[in-house]
């Protein structure tokens, strides 16, 4: 590969730009294979084969609607004042049998919700707008053919792809499956995640921080995501700054299908991944990206396994993950939407930017049928409560240095699933 030529020939201060790291890593992702698992246990797998219908749902015509099966032309001209009246011949029970029922002319049967309809009636007329006594029932609409009436085979038809391979299963279709009667279901393996924070300045939640200490705040925020995109993720500790902690850390990850580190991936003296990737033959695809924040940012590949090297601030490290990493977890599990949803918004603020594809933590609102965006506050990358204020990132290209308050941005939706 160029890029990665480039790189080993010296040219460092080389950066991808986020449209050719984001591709360098998706081609370098082989999904998993699959494995069979309970329905109860699927929400959010990618499903690994189609899914095909191979009956009819509902299985025969049945009711929308408590109420009476009838025939349509019996109703007409029927009012509040004036109703119809019809004899009850008999009732129709969900799950109930239709054998020996019929509905004829001036007749009508009771009959409940996801009852079968029985032969002669073509329409149901719910009971708020009937009265039955003695036998009869009073009906006081005029009532449409085929009102209150499910068709067999209207929801799902045999022979229908229902779901297909590469879908991430949501709880509709977790109920899709159970309708089609599937006790388990074939999906993608996840991927195992190992998570590695790096630094002698980093403090474990619970501890007293020392002098020039912050908390390690990373591995909690990445494995909180690697969770929620349904891979299974291993915090395997705090490297300190030396060769000999790092490689030994880094060896135990070796054995997991991603590796997520954080810091390090800078110039300075201390930050070693890049040799570490390097004393472990990990191929270095890119180690920088234009973008804002997050520019240094390694990115590695050793077989089939993934190496993504983060930076240490907090924000860039959440903003690379759902710029890259998220993606190449979601395509390791063979799913085909990947993209978060973007639309335009109204810009309420001024936004200052450099020469860089540009990520502002923002606050969408809907006024009108309009997205408007403010930005949320200290924009520092180290800042992880203004991450936590957004429900989006505003996106300003690398070729605009500002945005000024009512123009329209692009918005990344970044709470949203998944649309292509």
């Amino acid at each position: 590969m160029f890029i990665a030529r480039d790189l080993i020939m010296g040219n460092k201060n080389f950066a991808v730009s986020v449209e050719e790291a984001q591709k360098i890593i998706l081609d370098s992702v082989r999904p998993l294979d699959y494995e069979s698992i309970s329905i109860i246990e699927a929400s959010r797998r990618v499903l690994y084969e189609d899914i095909v219908s191979d009956i009819m749902i509902p299985p025969m015509d049945d009711s929308a609607m408590d109420g009476y099966a009838i025939i349509a032309d019996d109703t007409k001209g029927a009012t509040k004042e004036k109703p119809v009246s019809l004899k009850v011949t008999g009732e129709i029970q969900a799950g109930g049998s239709i054998v020996g029922k019929k509905v004829s002319k001036g007749t009508a049967i009771r009959i409940m919700t996801g009852a079968p309809i029985p032969e002669g009636a073509d329409s149901v007329v719910r009971f708020e707008d009937t009265k039955e006594e003695a036998g009869y029932v009073k009906i006081f609409c005029d009532t449409a053919k085929y009102n209150n009436y499910r068709f067999a085979g209207e929801n799902i038809k045999k022979e229908d792809r229902v779901l297909c391979k590469g879908d991430r299963l949501r709880s509709a279709d977790i109920g899709v499956l159970a309708s089609l009667n599937y006790d388990t279901v074939r999906v993608y393996k996840q991927p195992t995640v190992a998570i590695i924070s790096t630094g002698d300045e980093l403090a474990r939640v619970g501890e007293t921080l020392q002098a020039g200490q912050i908390r390690n705040v990373n591995a909690y925020t990445l494995y909180s995501e690697v969770k929620r995109y349904s891979g299974i993720p291993d915090y395997l500790g705090i490297a300190k700054d030396t060769l000999k902690d790092m490689k030994e850390i880094f060896l135990k990850a070796l054995k997991y299908d991603v590796v997520i580190s954080t810091g390090g991936v800078s110039a300075g003296r201390y930050d070693f991944v890049k040799e570490i990737y390097s004393d472990l033959n990990i191929e270095i695809q890119f180690e920088r990206v234009n973008i804002k924040p997050g520019r240094p940012f390694v990115f590695g590949k050793k077989d089939n396994k993934l190496f993504f090297g983060l930076p240490g601030n907090p924000v860039p490290t959440l903003t690379s993950f759902i710029q890259f990493v998220r993606p190449a977890l979601l395509r390791l599990m063979g799913a085909t939407r990947i993209q978060k949803p973007i639309v335009n918004a109204f810009l309420e603020g001024d936004i200052r930017s450099i020469r860089a594809y540009h990520l502002v933590r923002g606050y969408f609102t809907v006024k009108n049928n309009e997205f408007y965006v403010l930005p949320t506050g200290n924009q520092k990358p180290s800042v992880l409560r203004s991450m936590s204020d957004a429900n989006c990132l505003i996106v300003v290209p690398e070729d605009v240095t500002k945005v000024k308050a009512g123009e329209k941005v692009a918005i990344q939706l970044i709470d949203h699933d998944e649309i292509g």
